[in-house]
């Protein structure tokens, strides 16, 4: 007997709504309709379920009109394509049954009509057909196997990963409410792709205290990112220069929680802090370059800065009018932050109002991004655009208009001054729901190339630490990495390229099993990590 409750039919909703992006949504969502108190073990259901239900639900009405009064099937399919709201409207289904009884007749008199042709042969259209394409270096740009590892043990989604910046350590993130620490260091490369579930992990469990025990806290870990400080500091320097001359911390992991809790932990597992202030999950979470204070952005609206030594908020910046989604530092005290209500903050510690405004967007804002430099703003949005802002100029430097759906996240080239590629031009690379990756030029504001072999949206963009590379990765469970070298060798008497521009190239292809959520790059810049809607940290 088939039964459907409201706790499926909201379980499957929510599951739809995380992993299409609308976290704040899904977050609303599950509270409302009691998500957290149903039985439901999520687990067990399969990504995209809600959508894969909804197919074959397409599916057994197309089936329904392509089967005649007789209870024959029509051979061949001759509707045309079935949207979900077609599907369940009486009077179009009618109609579409009634085109196809037409159709299957033309067919029929065009078929006797052939028969009595004798004298036609099948020279012309030999001669006329055109040789398909083929993309004869599939092989050669697709990943093995000896050369990919899949890390297994998360029991749900994994949304996000980073890398250490001084060890090759692999963090990750999951629906599970637990983030890991992956040894993916040379030592152990040889392992076989089927001896990955022997890596090393230490698991971070995020729990929260009921009475006097620790329990699970069963939400999703949203956020995370490596601490990455210098042991010195001078003032005339660079952070380039800083990063070559003194070493970099990378010893701890910043974690944020749809509990509300951000925590920090030690490479070895061990729990150091727990910061505790936000009204509701928080979204977003950084270190500053120095490596004294962390940024978090939360549901409850509000920013807050915390000091990493001994976990008190400095201060909290209560400016949005809806949820923060995304904060990004632009130094050592000063950030932006953006959210659903559309606009974007410029804030600084001890300030009690925002430097500055930006508003423009007309949806809300998924994601920002400070250029190397900390120059100009990057902004991307739900409106389908993405816009260049400036601290010297109250409207948008550049609005760029070609994504045809959302913009879910944006990354600038590590180029520029400020970087470690001085030398190399400043890019920025856009992904959307559009299934592309749009590299952009700063000077014109033009898109330069648009990289459209993704066939499902696009959630993650990173660029390599030399800025030749860009790795993607979208739910169609592939990361393609492509070239960003626009001259492969510079003659400096003639001041001219040698060498074609392989901008935009792809030079590598791998496939998991499951949606890539998120793709970052090693600080060798010779691994790629990309966490996975089944679970995977591949």
């Amino acid at each position: 007997k088939m039964s459907i409750t409201s706790d499926e039919v909201n379980f499957l909703v929510y599951r739809y709504l995380q992993e299409s992006g609308f976290q704040h949504s899904a977050f609303m969502f599950g509270l409302e309709s009691h998500i957290s108190q149903s039985n439901i073990n999520g687990a067990l259901v399969p990504p995209a379920a809600l959508i894969s239900i909804i197919q074959k639900g397409l599916q057994y009405v197309e089936a329904e009109i392509s089967i005649n009064p007789d209870g024959l099937v029509y051979e061949g399919r001759f509707t045309e394509g079935l949207s979900l709201v077609d599907a369940v409207m009486p009077d179009v289904v009618l109609a579409k049954q009634q085109q196809l009884n037409e159709k299957i007749l033309a067919e029929k008199q065009k078929k006797e009509k052939l028969e009595k042709i004798t004298n036609v042969t099948s020279t012309t259209q030999n001669e006329s057909s055109e040789p398909m394409e083929v993309d004869v270096n599939h092989s050669d740009i697709t990943v093995s196997l000896n050369k990919s590892t899949v890390l297994r043990g998360h029991d749900s989604e994994v949304f996000i990963c980073a890398w250490n910046p001084v060890q090759d350590l692999l963090a990750s993130g999951s629906g599970d409410s637990t983030a890991r620490i992956w040894n993916m260091k040379e030592e152990m490369a040889n392992c076989s792709p089927s001896g990955a579930l022997n890596r090393q992990q230490l698991v971070l469990r995020h729990c929260i205290k009921d009475g006097n025990q620790e329990v699970p806290s069963n939400k999703d870990v949203t956020s995370l990112d490596w601490n990455v400080r210098c042991w010195k500091f001078n003032e005339h320097f660079s952070l380039y220069c800083l990063m070559l001359l003194f070493s970099c911390d990378g010893t701890l992991l910043a974690t944020g929680s749809y509990d509300g809790y951000a925590r920090l932990w030690a490479t070895n597992g061990r729990l150091e802090n727990v910061l505790g202030q936000h009204k509701g999950p928080i979204f977003a979470l950084k270190w500053n370059k120095k490596g004294n204070y962390i940024l978090s952005a939360g549901v409850d609206k509000t920013t807050i800065i915390w000091d990493a030594t001994t976990g008190e908020a400095k201060q909290q910046f209560p400016f949005h009018q809806a949820p923060a989604l995304d904060v990004d530092w632009q130094n050592n005290t000063c950030f932006a932050s953006c959210s659903t209500d559309m606009s974007i903050h410029v804030c600084r510690l001890g300030l009690d109002r925002p430097v500055k405004t930006f508003d423009g967007h007309s949806n809300e804002v998924n994601a920002i991004k400070w250029d190397p430099s900390g120059s100009l703003l990057a902004s991307c949005s739900d409106d389908m655009t993405l816009k260049v802002w400036s601290m010297n100029q109250d409207s948008f430097v550049h609005d760029l208009r070609a994504h045809s759906k959302e913009i879910y996240t944006i990354k600038w080239s590590p180029a520029g001054p400020g970087s470690n590629n001085p030398n190399q031009n400043l890019m920025l690379a856009s992904a959307s729901f559009d299934s592309t990756v749009r590299l952009w030029e700063l000077e014109k504001g033009a898109c330069l190339h648009t990289l459209t072999k993704h066939h499902e949206p696009v959630y993650s963009v990173a660029f390599s630490p030399d800025g030749r590379l860009l790795a993607s990765g979208s739910f169609d469970k592939c990361v393609h990495i492509w070239s960003t070298q626009v001259c492969v060798r510079f003659q400096y008497k003639k001041k001219k390229c040698l060498n074609a521009s392989t901008t935009g190239k792809l030079v590598h292809s791998y496939e998991g099993t499951g949606g890539i959520f998120e793709v970052c790059w090693n600080s060798s810049g010779n691994k790629v990590g990309a966490s996975a809607s089944d679970g995977t940290v591949n």
